[in-house]
């Protein structure tokens, strides 16, 4: 599994938030996986992806958090090498940056603490996620007409043998990826292109046959 983390605030326009650095950092250790499971170590790795480099002050101010829960939060974040110290300033005015672009962690072990410790993480994601679904969907009717349109929330239930799904999300990845080199430079970015999240879900139904999606 893994995750883009963006921040809770609409970001302004994004400009490039690191260097030449991986595009993923995985996560497997069960103290990473489990410092991770914060929504505020995610939303704080989210910004700094979208908007950083940035002070421990500054991602407060963005956050509505205290300094010095941003700076005890970015420690552990850096302990695990989600984000590091960028160039410039010192203490709490030292900006940070995040390593990567995306996290990832298994979606499996035979490590029943690694197990654990994943489906916790997966579970604070996914209500992430729910937060930010419920907030879109009740601010949708001030965006452009276009923009409402555009937008889907709906899904699908579909009979796939696991090889199919395999298929069917890595296609799906290939699609979305192709936007990817638009984070790191706007001058590939079309007019009218604004920041969009995409989730990516897809499990095997768990209860009795479904009835007519939404």
């Amino acid at each position: 599994m893994d995750d883009a983390t963006p921040p809770s605030r609409p970001p302004e326009p994004p400009r490039p938030s690191r260097g030449s650095g991986p595009s993923r950092v995985h996560l497997s250790d069960v103290q990473a996986l489990r410092a991770y499971a914060h929504p505020t170590r995610m939303r704080l790795v989210g910004l700094l992806r979208i908007r950083g480099p940035l002070t421990a002050t500054q991602a407060a101010d963005l956050l509505g958090q205290s300094v010095a829960s941003c700076s005890y939060h970015l420690r552990m974040l850096a302990k695990y090498g989600l984000v590091e110290e960028a160039d410039g300033g010192t203490g709490r005015e030292k900006p940070w940056r995040a390593t990567a672009r995306y996290t990832s962690w298994p979606d499996h072990s035979d490590d029943p603490a690694v197990d654990e410790a994943t489906a916790a993480l997966s579970t604070v994601v996914a209500e992430h996620w729910f937060e930010r679904i419920t907030r879109a969907i009740e601010t949708r009717h001030a965006l452009p007409r276009a923009w409402q349109e555009a937008e889907e929330f709906g899904d699908s239930v579909v009979y796939l043998t696991p090889a199919e799904l395999t298929e069917l999300r890595d296609r799906f990845r290939e699609l979305v990826e192709r936007y990817g080199p638009r984070a790191d430079d706007p001058g590939l970015r079309p007019e009218g292109a604004e920041l969009v999240q995409v989730l990516r879900i897809a499990y095997r139904y768990r209860d009795e046959p479904p009835g007519a999606p939404g």
